[in-house]
Order: structure tokens, then sequence, then C-alpha cells
């Protein structure tokens, strides 16, 4: 009897071409029963980030239904603004990519009944303030993203869809962005690279816990297949306060005001990733020495 060929499993990646999501891309071109397409704005993504074998489509994830014809087996939309203390200065921008295109993703999801990976974002887990500000409320990002989460299990009980919400943590690593819409690790990269101080931002005692991005693609790749529901929090079991981090660089430190949406601390219950057999292997002391060291860098 003829053997049948496995149908080549269609995989979708909105921020295909972001730093998380050429990492996730990279690792699942490599099976070759999947077929990847990226949705992209390349508002922070970057062509200098596409992977060979996977196709890519510039386009807001609020036209994914224009540019995407096929019906995908899994979503993973990684795609949306992501900066806690700029989205002050600019809403507009949050609430286009974050609510109007993810609403769009939403009823696309809703239309191919396939199975969605959503990223939400661990500040909304952060501890109450002083002020009695709570994470999801510290910003226009915090607040849409938290919404989402709220919207897409509500998506997944309403029309009875796969789904599974995963929450990274100051994920750092290869490919990163630094700038404006840089990550904290990159920056005082950077700086370190270049030679200036190290910016830390007041108190300095703000405490973050942070994760290589390969043991976030291999949480994201185990929940792709495995996991149901909310609450899989994706984070190692280092955490620094942002002075720390910059002393691990060494070197001069210049001290800057408190940003408006600072946040002291906030803990995260691994039980569910846990139960996926996932453990984070990188050590952030480690990746700051290789940067610091070339030569001991092991690859």
């Amino acid at each position: 009897m003829k053997k049948t060929k496995n149908k080549q499993k269609i995989i979708l990646v909105t921020g295909g071409a972001g730093f998380i999501g050429s990492h996730l891309i990279e690792r699942l071109v490599a099976d070759s029963a999947n077929r990847v397409i990226s949705l992209d704005n390349y508002f922070t993504g970057k062509k200098a980030n596409h992977i060979k074998g996977a196709e890519y489509r510039r386009g807001h994830t609020k036209d994914i239904e224009k540019h995407i014809s096929e019906t995908p087996d899994i979503i993973y939309h990684l795609g949306e603004y992501s900066r806690t203390a700029v989205s002050i200065e600019e809403p507009n921008v949050v609430f286009d990519m974050n609510t109007i295109g993810t609403i769009a993703v939403l009823e696309f999801w809703r239309k191919n009944k396939c199975k969605l990976v959503y990223a939400g974002s661990s500040t909304k887990f952060a501890d109450k303030r002083a002020d009695g500000i709570e994470g999801r409320d510290l910003s226009p990002y915090t607040w849409s993203k938290a919404s989402n989460t709220e919207l897409v299990a509500n998506y997944g009980k309403w029309y009875e869809l796969p789904h599974a919400t995963v929450y990274f943590s100051n994920v750092y690593g290869p490919r990163e962005n630094s700038g404006r819409y840089g990550t904290v690790i990159e920056i005082f990269k950077e700086q370190y690279l270049t030679g200036i101080p190290r910016t830390v931002r007041l108190p300095g005692t703000q405490k973050r816990i942070y994760t290589h991005v390969t043991d976030t693609i291999n949480a994201l790749l185990l929940i792709g297949e495995k996991g149901v529901g909310d609450g899989y929090n994706i984070a190692s079991d280092e955490k620094h306060t942002t002075q720390e981090v910059a002393e691990l660089f060494g070197g001069e430190m210049e001290m800057l005001p408190a940003r408006k949406t600072s946040r002291p601390d906030s803990t995260l219950d691994l039980t569910l990733i846990k139960k996926l057999g996932w453990k984070a292997k990188h050590s952030l002391k480690e990746y700051i020495k290789e940067i610091k060291n070339p030569s001991t860098s092991s690859g």
C-alpha cells in the first residue's frame, strides 16, 4: 500500500523579521515539514533578520486577510508594539498595532480555526507601586497587552478555538534592537563597546528577570506543540537590578531620572512551562562575559 506524504504544516509568524520572530523562524524552517510565512510591517523588524527558507510579506496586521490567503495550522502572533516607556509618547501608534492590528489577527484566527500562540507582556504581573498603579496600567503598551490577553482568552471560549498565551521576560541575545526601541542589554552592550557610560534609570534597584532568546524559542516551540490556555511565563531563574546589570558590564555609570513607567519588581509563576519540561539553560552573566571576552565564546 502506497504511503501518503504528510501535508506540510503552514506556520504564520507575525513580526517574523523582528528579534524574537527571526529566531523562531530560524528554528521552524529547520524542519522541512514546515512552510513558514512572516507578516511584518518593519516598524522594528529588519530585512537583515530574514531567514533563508521562509516567505516574507510586508504589511500591517490590520490587513492580514489581504496579505495571507493561506490557511495556517498555527499562528505565532509576535508582531506588536513592544516598549513600555516610549509608548507614553505615542499611544496612537500603540493602539494601531496592538489593538486594531491584533483584533484583525483574532478575526483571521476565528475564520481559519487554527491554533494561536499569543505573546503577552509580563509587565502585567509587575508588583503594585507605592502610588497604587499596577503593571497593566503603567502605559498604553502595558494596558493594550494585558487587554489583549483577556480578549484572546475570550475568543478561545466564545469560538472554541485552540490557543496558548505566553509571557516573555526581558529577552536578550543576538539581533536585539538598540536605540529608541532598544532593550536594556543591547543598549548597555553598545555603550560598553563604544566606551560610553552605562545609562541607568533611577533608582537602579528595579529588578528584572532576563531570559536568553534561545531558551525563549525552546519554550515557544513546546507551547506551540503542547500549550493550552493562558499563563505560560517564559522566564529564567536570574533576577538582577538594573544597576547590577550595568556593573556586570563594568566601567562608568550615569544615573538618569526615573521614568514615569518605572516598576519595582515582578514575580512570575513558572508552573505551566515547567510542566512541559522546559528549563532555562543560558546565563546573563555568561552572555555578558562573552561580550567582554569574545575569545571565550563557545559560539
